[in-house]
């Protein structure tokens, strides 16, 4: 297993991470402990949670994937062999904290319960989900600004990480869903407040959305503040299973309404047109897919998920697939004809 720094932290993670949002909805504790004794044995060093878990978000499971995780974790005895991130959940969702802010209060709150949880004394990457400001994520391209926006100052929550690492109880903080001005903004404050610097942002990216190319992969080389890679299969989209209206009954698209993201006849003409090419040549579009993420250099780790055990073997043989220039090629021909049918 390849490994790569994460930012200036001294701290070094698996090219795979793994992912861990099913991990109380579609999965039970049990599958999740098989999950992640299959991965750290395989050599992932790296695992990824929030607080806001499992997904569909709602009041009923929250928090379980962090539990999932956390009895794990117990069971192991061996904490500091891995790097646990998790995240905290920004404006929007009104079962978490009463409606959670990124603010001083929130986020103490936030991280002791994360701990409580997780079953560990400290957390190693603490990641802010999305931000609490009116900007352009979770599929949005257009920004429109918003004068009377009521956002939490960033100077206050990186402050507040600040106090949080000074105690000891997180280690490295990095940002997800975010934009190039958030991204830059935040190491600007670390440089003038004297707070923790941002190591990784946690954003899409994946065939059918390679927008982090435009303005965060710079970004990212230049300032070391690498992509921690999240849907590099699109909700499972480009393994084929959902084409030509197939309805997989355990599939995340079949159960669960809301995910639409990937599902546009743009996005399936596209997905149509990757999978067509991994079969020429022999591949496996879904490790075709994610090896495609895990050759980019501006990538810290590649956050895969899977409901099954065979889903998981199969995400894993991806990180021994190294796809050619020819194959390459051909991905970049098909992303010039259907750029980013899925942002």
């Amino acid at each position: 297993m390849q490994t790569r720094p994460l930012g200036r932290t001294g701290l070094d993670v698996s090219r795979l991470c793994l992912g861990t949002m099913t991990f109380g909805e579609q999965n039970s504790e049990a599958e999740a402990h098989e999950q992640l004794d299959r991965a750290v044995a395989f050599g992932i060093n790296f695992i990824d949670t929030a607080e806001m878990y499992p997904v569909p978000p709602k009041a009923e499971t929250q928090g379980l994937t962090e539990r999932y995780v956390g009895s794990w974790l117990k069971q192991r005895r061996e904490r500091d062999d891995v790097v646990i991130a998790t995240k905290a959940a920004g404006p929007g969702l009104d079962h978490i904290r009463g409606g959670p802010r990124l603010t001083r209060e929130h986020l103490f709150q936030a991280v002791d319960t994360s701990l409580e949880r997780l079953q560990t004394d400290y957390i190693d990457l603490y990641q802010l989900h999305w931000p609490d400001r009116s900007t352009n994520f979770f599929g949005k391209l257009g920004y429109v600004h918003n004068q009377e926006e009521d956002a939490t100052p960033l100077e206050e929550t990186l402050s507040a990480l600040k106090e949080l690492v000074d105690a000891g109880k997180i280690r490295a903080i990095g940002l997800s869903n975010d934009t190039p001005w958030g991204t830059m903004r935040a190491l600007q404050l670390a440089d003038q407040l004297d707070v923790p610097r941002v190591a990784s942002i946690q954003n899409p990216y994946n065939l059918l959305n390679r927008s982090f190319e435009v303005g965060l992969a710079e970004i990212a080389h230049r300032e070391d503040v690498g992509l921690l890679a999240y849907s590099p299969l699109g909700f499972g989209v480009l393994s084929g299973k959902y084409l030509d209206g197939a309805q997989p009954p355990t599939g995340r698209l079949t159960l669960f309404e809301r995910f639409k993201r990937y599902t546009s006849p743009e996005a399936e003409a596209a997905t149509k047109a990757y999978v067509s090419l991994a079969r020429d040549y022999g591949l496996d579009p879904a490790q075709m897919a994610l090896a495609f993420v895990n050759s980019r250099s501006f990538l810290t780790s590649n956050i895969i998920g899977a409901t099954t055990m065979a889903q998981l073997e199969s995400n894993l043989a991806s990180e021994s697939l190294k796809l050619d220039d020819e194959v390459l090629d051909a991905i970049d021909d098909i992303h010039r004809r259907m750029p980013n049918p899925c942002p």
